[in-house]
């Protein structure tokens, strides 16, 4: 078989694999709301704060407005006095003064990844079983908590702790059976730049079904971090948030815990915001680059082999070769015999297709996710850039282990911890 035939079918087996990702997203009840019905147990919501920006508010304030019935504390860690996001947290305190709300200087510095080790300090302080976890930009739908912490309460406190296996790949379309760790898919809300409109396809169409992708053959053994729920006696079971504070990866690590002591580990079908001060290329670049380096560290050869469904990759990859390799035949006294010949242009118009088809699916995947917003059609043009700026992101996890995280400069070790460079 020539490359060009070699190119063909790596095209066509990026456009089976995409479209595996849009059958297994198809399939999850996305959106579903299965709000709690019985008892409220307390929860304790955790929340790191570094900085803030115009979005931190509005953020915040959607914990606050929360329609659960149950005791619900709120404690939120910041490094040290200074930080600006005390001031919001201070003011949106004031505002709701019938909460239970703590604003916590972690003044210790427990390991390289600073949320792991305010979480841990923060966990020290949690007065409810029920631990909800957020990261400092998601904004969540009021009705939130209540469906995230169902899937923890179907069924008795003894039964849930007890229960040992890991749900089926199946158990995700259930969202009512008992699990040990929930967490939830997010969409990035304000692209604002070309630069954020690349990182908004790579998560509000590509993430949050290659998550389920994994999820349809596999059972689930890693946590999202946007939002994940858990019971403090499993999280102490793992070691806590002390355990993770060398760990790059930290959501999925707890994950991984969790899953290899045969607890199960479900999905939310609420979608939660992420909302981010606008950004350019430059940053947009060392938090990509960062996210793979981080997924290749946790997940080598899948991640390797991720390169396989980039459909735009392998279908330019296919013409050029088509239109190469006849143009090099014909400088040569013997022509090389191959047996698949087609012409360039029945090439161009199949990598056409193939090329409208990911964008069409790409699209489609992002107003599942996303049907409020606007539509994604203006810029649908920008799944392939995407996807060519991800062969070179791609190629940059797996040469370099250095990041760059909040302002400082790590090296990554290949376990997943990491160490400041």
């Amino acid at each position: 078989m020539t490359l060009s035939g070699i190119l063909a079918g790596f095209a066509l087996l990026s456009l089976a694999l995409v479209f595996w990702q849009w059958l297994a997203a198809r399939r999850f009840p996305l959106h579903r709301r299965n709000p709690l019905t019985g008892p409220a147990s307390g929860i304790s919501l955790l929340k790191p704060l570094k900085g803030c920006d115009e979005h931190t508010e509005d953020c915040l304030r959607s914990w606050f407005v929360q329609d659960y019935p149950g005791q619900l504390q709120i404690l939120f860690g910041v490094a040290e006095e200074g930080d600006p996001a005390c001031a919001v947290v201070r003011k949106l305190k004031a505002e709701f003064p019938r909460l239970d709300v703590e604003l916590v200087i972690c003044r210790e510095r427990l390991g390289p990844n600073e949320k792991a080790s305010k979480l841990a300090q923060l966990e020290a302080m949690a007065k409810h079983e029920l631990l909800v976890v957020s990261d400092a930009d998601v904004r969540a739908p009021a009705d939130l908590l209540s469906n995230l912490v169902t899937p923890l309460l179907d069924g008795s406190t003894s039964e849930a702790l007890g229960t040992s296996g890991s749900g089926t790949a199946g158990d995700l379309d259930q969202p009512a059976q008992t699990m040990d760790l929930v967490s939830c898919f997010y969409r990035f809300a304000n692209p604002a730049t070309p630069a954020m409109h690349w990182e908004a396809v790579a998560v509000n169409a590509d993430f949050w079904s290659q998550v389920l992708q994994n999820a349809s053959f596999r059972n689930l053994d890693f946590a999202l971090g946007a939002v994940v729920a858990t019971r403090r006696a499993l999280l102490a079971e793992s070691g806590g948030f002390r355990a993770l504070v060398d760990q790059l990866a930290d959501d999925y690590q707890l994950g991984q815990r969790l899953a290899q002591r045969g607890r199960r580990l479900g999905l939310c079908p609420v979608v939660v915001e992420c909302w981010s001060a606008p950004v350019g290329w430059r940053q947009v670049w060392r938090h990509q680059l960062r996210w793979a380096r981080t997924i290749r560290a946790c997940q080598p050869l899948p991640y390797f082999l991720s390169i396989l469904n980039n459909v735009t990759l392998w279908s330019l990859a296919w013409v050029v070769a088509a239109g190469a390799i006849p143009a090099l035949e014909s400088h040569t006294q013997a022509p090389y015999e191959h047996g698949f010949s087609m012409t360039f242009p029945s090439v161009g118009l199949i990598a056409s297709c193939l090329l409208a088809f990911r964008m069409l699916l790409a699209v489609d995947l992002q107003r599942r996710l996303s049907p409020s917003s606007p539509s994604p059609w203006g810029w649908s043009w920008f799944v392939p850039v995407k996807d060519l700026l991800q062969v070179a992101v791609w190629a940059g996890a797996f040469l370099g282990n250095r990041i760059e995280w909040c302002g400082r400069r790590y090296r990554l070790h290949r376990d997943g911890s990491f160490s400041e460079d």
